[in-house]
């Protein structure tokens, strides 16, 4: 049973300022929340705090920091990600490739009161930041957010984080099994993004439990400064725990590392529309020569039990005339990718702590498109050694790609590659 979401707005100036008025609503709503909130006391523990907007995995607690009357907590924490690749594109040489695929810092804590709270993270690795481009903002920041948490069950966020989408998205990259995200992530993802959310959390490990989660974003993407806005995007999740939530927040990471003593099962359906949007992928990707309104419908499910774990989710974005044409120069142009994937992953834990991992991905891309991008399908399979859980391990991963061309060509691609990954 998914979440089934189904919004429609029209893209005329009179429905973009009725949006803008009910975002101006939403803010004094919220205003008049902080103001008014009764005293609930809220506590943290062992200097960690749970914040659903952020669920990066975390082992340990970081390093943190309280002032003598309690008014302020830091906790500070790092990640990298060292990797070397040897990969195989059919038709061109061979090569190889080393880098730091990822350096984080992230910050988090309260100030005054533990239900006011903040989180950031700045990324320093080249594949995070991008290139440096005139003209263009540098991608530091990924994360600068406020929150209200009045009692354990809601959160109310203001600033720049990920948005409520598809699960293995949410989650941190430092919690996957294999070294990187799926085909589909890549494309039909929802990212992070400027705006407000809403959680309501209803979580028991012993019980049926569910949780929904909503936003309101400008849906340009982090750090957009380019021009003003005159559309926002809309976004709402919901995740039904049948058999109870996972122990250790274990839908936050891939893989049964906690070893779930009973099955556990999480299903959840996302929707999005974003409208008037610039980029070619909402959030992420090139700039569009016209905007366009899109539609993302994002479905997982995940299953753990005794050190198996199995994961499935379906992606799709949907727009209207997704090309766009340069008017200086018609022969150049830039299309919304559109289309839809599967995703199926399968893992073993042993008792040593060594892990077997195999997936597999289809992606078909819309036939407006189709003669801009191939239809792919993609297998991976991986070893993983945790030393310190996924705060400290080696990861081992091959990968094939099938891609399929609309003149009938098709071409394969592969990669072996070795990474490891450490963090506090």
């Amino acid at each position: 049973m998914f979440l089934n979401c189904k919004v429609n707005f029209a893209e005329s100036k009179t429905n973009t300022t009725f949006e803008m008025k009910r975002l101006f609503l939403l803010c004094l709503l919220l205003f008049a929340a902080f103001s008014n909130a009764q005293d609930i006391k809220v506590t943290t523990k062992d200097n960690d705090l749970k914040l659903s907007a952020l669920p990066y995995y975390s082992y340990g607690k970081g390093l943190g920091l309280t002032s003598p009357d309690s008014l302020f907590q830091l906790n500070i924490r790092f990640r990298m990600q060292n990797r070397v690749t040897y990969i195989e594109n059919e038709g061109e040489e061979s090569a190889y490739d080393g880098q730091i695929r990822r350096l984080r810092l992230r910050f988090d804590g309260y100030v005054g009161n533990p239900k006011f709270l903040y989180a950031l993270q700045l990324s320093f690795a080249p594949g995070d930041v991008g290139e440096i481009e005139e003209g263009e903002n540098i991608n530091i920041i990924r994360d600068a957010i406020v929150f209200y948490r009045p009692n354990k069950n809601w959160n109310f966020g203001f600033g720049q984080t990920k948005l409520p989408g598809n699960r293995q998205r949410v989650n941190s990259s430092g919690g996957l099994q294999l070294t990187d995200r799926t085909i589909n992530n890549a494309k039909f993802t929802i990212d992070r993004d400027f705006g407000f959310q809403a959680h309501y959390l209803h979580e028991d490990l012993q019980k049926f439990s569910y949780t929904i989660k909503t936003a309101v974003s400008t849906g340009e993407g982090r750090n957009w400064t380019k021009s003003n806005d005159n559309g926002v995007a809309l976004t709402a999740k919901g995740e039904l725990y049948p058999l109870g939530s996972f122990k250790k927040d274990g839908t936050n990471f891939e893989g049964d590392i906690a070893r779930e003593v009973t099955p556990k099962l999480m299903l959840s359906g996302a929707f999005q529309q974003n409208n008037h949007a610039r980029r070619t992928q909402g959030q992420l990707g090139d700039d569009l020569f016209e905007q366009r309104t899109m539609k993302s419908v994002l479905l997982d499910a995940m299953l753990k039990y005794n050190g198996w774990a199995f994961m499935s989710s379906y992606m799709s974005r949907t727009a209207k005339d997704p090309i766009t044409v340069n008017p200086e120069d018609i022969s150049e142009t830039n299309f919304v990718y559109t289309g839809s994937g599967f995703d199926y992953q399968a893992s073993y834990l042993f008792p040593s702590n060594y892990e077997i991992i195999g997936r597999f991905s289809t992606q078909k891309v819309n036939k407006d498109i189709h003669q801009f991008a191939p239809h792919t399908k993609e297998y991976s399979i991986g070893v993983t050694k945790y030393i310190w859980e996924h705060a400290f391990k080696l990861q081992g991963e091959l990968t094939l790609d099938d891609l399929n061309y609309f003149d009938g060509t098709s071409k394969q691609n592969w990669y072996l590659r070795f990474q490891v990954e450490i963090g506090i």
